[in-house]
C-alpha cells in the first residue's frame, strides 16, 4: 500500500512539474505563446510565462510545440505577465493605423517571425518581435530594437513599404520580407524557390486566413492586403535586406 501511494505521488509531481525546456502554446486565434511550463487545471491551462502565470481555456489551445528556432536573451527583471490573449494588441493597432497595414497581417507576421517573443534573436541576427536586422532597424530610426513599440512600428513600416512596392501582392511582399527584395528581383519579380521562404509565406497566410475566418482581429480593418500568388527558403534572409 505504501508503495502504491509513493508511486501515485511521484506521478502527480511529475505531471504538475513545469517542463524543463521552453515550449509554445498554439492558440485557435493564431498566436503562439512561449512558455516554460504549464498545468492542466480542469477546463483550463495555467501557463508559466515570463514574469508569472496566465490561465487559458483548454478549448482555445490547439497544440503544444517544442521550441526549435529562436534563442531569446535572458529576460529583464520584473517582466510583466501578458494581460490578454492578444499580445501587444495596442501597439499593433497603432502601427496598423499609422502605416495602413492590416492589423491581422501584422499579428500573423509576428507569430511567424518571433512567436511573440520581444527578445528573440535568430541565427542570422534578426531581432525582436518582427525580426529586424540591426542595419534595417537603424535605417528606420529604431533606437532599441528589443523595445516592442519601436520594433512593431519599424517592422510594420517596412512591411507597408513592401506591400506598396509589389502593388499589394501579399506573397511577393512576404517573400521580400523573409528573403530580401533583391532575391525577388533576381528571380524575375517572383517568389524565390527557397524552401524556407515558401514555408514562411504559407504559415503567415494560414494564420492570417484563420484570424479573418475566426474574426479574431487585433484591430480595425485598416490597411492593405493582396490576393495570393505563388509561394517559396534554405538560404532566405531575415527581414530588412534593402
Amino acid at each position: 500500500m505504501r508503495l502504491r501511494h509513493l508511486a501515485l505521488s511521484v506521478f502527480l509531481v511529475a505531471f504538475a512539474a513545469p517542463a524543463v525546456r521552453a515550449e509554445y502554446i498554439v492558440l485557435r486565434g493564431g498566436q503562439r505563446l512561449a512558455v516554460t511550463g504549464y498545468q492542466i487545471l480542469g477546463d483550463k491551462y495555467r501557463l508559466q510565462v515570463k514574469g508569472g502565470t496566465v490561465d487559458v481555456p483548454a478549448e482555445q489551445v490547439l497544440s503544444i510545440e517544442p521550441e526549435e528556432v529562436f534563442t531569446p536573451l535572458p529576460p529583464p527583471p520584473h517582466v510583466e505577465a501578458p494581460q490578454s490573449l492578444e499580445p501587444f494588441g495596442e501597439l499593433i493597432r497603432a502601427a496598423a493605423e499609422r502605416y495602413k497595414v492590416d492589423a491581422d497581417l501584422i499579428t500573423s507576421v509576428i507569430a511567424a517571425e518571433s512567436n511573440f517573443d520581444p527578445k528573440a534573436i535568430s541565427r542570422r541576427n534578426a531581432r525582436g518581435l518582427m525580426q529586424l536586422l540591426p542595419s534595417t532597424a537603424s535605417r528606420l530610426g529604431v533606437k532599441n530594437i528589443f523595445d516592442p513599440q519601436e520594433n512593431i512600428d519599424a517592422g510594420t513600416h517596412y512591411l507597408g513599404d513592401l506591400l506598396q512596392m509589389y502593388k499589394n501582392d501579399l506573397a511577393l511582399a512576404l517573400a521580400a520580407y523573409n528573403a530580401g527584395p533583391e532575391q525577388v528581383l533576381r528571380h524575375g519579380q517572383r517568389v524565390p524557390p527557397f524552401a524556407e521562404t515558401i514555408s514562411y509565406i504559407k504559415r503567415v497566410r494560414q494564420t492570417y486566413a484563420q484570424r479573418k475566418s475566426n474574426g479574431a482581429s487585433a484591430a480595425g480593418k485598416t490597411g492593405v492586403h493582396a490576393a495570393p500568388t505563388a509561394a517559396a527558403t534554405n538560404t532566405a534572409k531575415p527581414a530588412g535586406n534593402l
